[in-house]
């Protein structure tokens, strides 16, 4: 295997492990006592689906988005970490599986860049 399908299959494996991980923290691991479950997951599951098609096809800027979609759950694993005791070990998967996809989405979007450059534009003449 190259990079890219490395890179690529790690992006896979850890959004979709985050989306399964987000889901799982509404519903069963730590329940919120002052939402419902539905709005929980709409919150915390939703946002990550946007992107789906586009990840499940390769394509370079659904990984881009989707590396700048992490960058919230790192933000709310990275709080959940620091200010609720209770949810510290949920918190620290989500943050590792957070930056993992981060990284992945991004080394995955550069070396494809890399791989097939964008064609150069015209010079126009100087004179």
């Amino acid at each position: 295997m190259n990079r890219i399908a490395i890179a690529r299959a790690i992006a896979l494996a850890s959004y979709l492990s985050l989306i399964a991980w987000m889901a799982a923290w509404a519903m069963w691991l730590h329940r919120s006592l002052h939402f419902p479950v539905a709005l929980d997951l709409i919150v915390t599951v939703l946002p990550l689906t946007a992107t789906l098609f586009g990840m499940l096809h390769g394509r370079v800027r659904a990984h881009l988005w989707t590396a700048y979609l992490s960058m919230l759950y790192v933000l709310h694993g990275s709080v959940e970490l620091w200010a609720n005791p209770v949810t510290r070990q949920l918190a620290l998967v989500e943050l590792a599986l957070a930056l993992t996809l981060f990284l992945a989405c991004v080394y995955y979007a550069r070396w494809r860049a890399l791989e097939n450059p964008p064609p150069l534009e015209k010079q126009p003449d100087g004179g």
